[in-house]
Formats: structure tokens, C-alpha cells, sequence
């Protein structure tokens, strides 16, 4: 088992905010497939499916970005998944990632990225593969906070769709070829 983790906020005032990439994601997956996300479980949205193979479990944390931990925390240990490293996937936007661009790591820093810096506590390691998408704005910005959980505006949507499709086959190759292949691909 393997879980997925999309990092964003809960509400639909969030829904399409630069900060819910990885919420966005997970919806991705799993209307490829078909499969709902909405079991509650460890303050989550939950949903079972198998993706190349590999039985993993999407999860929409509903805690906000800041306690995202606390959810993958209990998540791992109410399924007996020791550690994190290779059963862990955590998607979540990246501003220093100029916006297009997509960076998977089998293990890091936070980043400055209060959703992982949450994980990373709450599980006590950094030993696990994250997917960041890029966020960065073209042109220099006053109020960060502000413009992570601003909506994209409707004219980058396009651009939105395209990523996520690349994201959801970035994640495919981990689960089918491991991340090191994967990270030679889309890196």
C-alpha cells in the first residue's frame, strides 16, 4: 500500500487557488480512473485504487496546509506503514519552481513550504518522494500568502490541465519504474 498525498485547503473558496495543486491533482487521478476520494479517515478524503499495479490510497488532507502532517501521520501508522520513504508521495505546489515546470525528489527540505515542513515533522524524516509543481510568477510579488491562495486566473487554466496531466504520469512512472527513472524524465 502506498499513499498519495495531495497537499491544499479545504472549501471551495480554495478550490482553484495555486495552493490546491495537489488537491487538483489527486482529482486528476481519480477521474482517470474513476474512482471517488471521499471516505473520511485521519481527518482526510480518502480513495482506494491500484495505479500501475500498486494498491495506494489518494488522500485529500482536511486539516489545511499547516497541520497536513497530522493527517499522513496517522494515515501511516493506522496502516502499518513503516517510515515514510517509498510508501509516501506528497504533491504540493513549489514557488521557487518557475510555473510549468514540474520537480520530483526522493527526499528534501521543506522548502519553505508549511505543508511539507508539516509532514516532515509529524513523520519525523524527510526520507520521502515528493512531486512539486511550479507556481513561480513571471514577475516579482509583495505578498506571498496572498498569491498562493489567489485562483489561477482563467487564462493560465489551460496550463493548469496540461501540468496535472504530466503530474499524473510523472506519478504512474514512479509507481511503475521507481522515482530515480522518474526523476531523469520530468526533471
Amino acid at each position: 500500500m502506498r499513499l498519495i498525498v495531495g497537499l491544499g485547503n479545504p472549501g471551495t473558496e480554495y478550490e482553484w487557488s495555486r495552493h490546491n495543486l495537489g488537491f487538483m491533482l489527486i482529482d486528476k487521478l481519480a477521474g482517470d480512473l474513476q474512482v471517488k476520494v471521499g471516505r473520511q479517515e485521519c481527518q482526510a478524503l480518502v480513495g482506494r485504487c491500484e495505479i500501475e499495479g500498486c494498491a495506494v490510497k489518494l488522500v485529500k488532507p482536511q486539516t489545511y496546509m499547516n497541520l497536513s502532517g497530522d493527517s499522513v501521520a496517522c494515515l501511516l501508522r493506522r496502516h502499518k506503514l513503516s517510515g515514510a520513504g517509498e510508501n509516501l508521495l506528497v504533491i504540493s505546489d513549489d514557488l521557487a519552481l518557475p510555473f510549468g515546470k514540474i520537480r520530483i525528489r526522493a527526499h528534501g527540505s521543506a522548502g519553505g513550504h508549511n505543508g511539507l515542513r508539516s509532514i516532515i515533522e509529524a513523520v519525523g524524516t524527510n526520507e520521502f518522494i515528493r512531486l512539486r509543481i511550479g507556481i513561480q510568477p513571471e514577475h516579482p510579488i509583495n505578498d506571498t500568502r496572498r498569491f498562493v491562495l489567489d485562483s489561477f486566473p482563467r487564462a493560465e487554466r489551460p496550463e493548469v490541465e496540461r501540468l496535472l496531466g504530466m503530474g499524473a504520469e510523472a506519478l504512474r512512472t514512479i509507481l511503475r519504474d521507481g522515482a530515480l527513472k522518474a526523476m531523469t524524465i520530468y526533471n
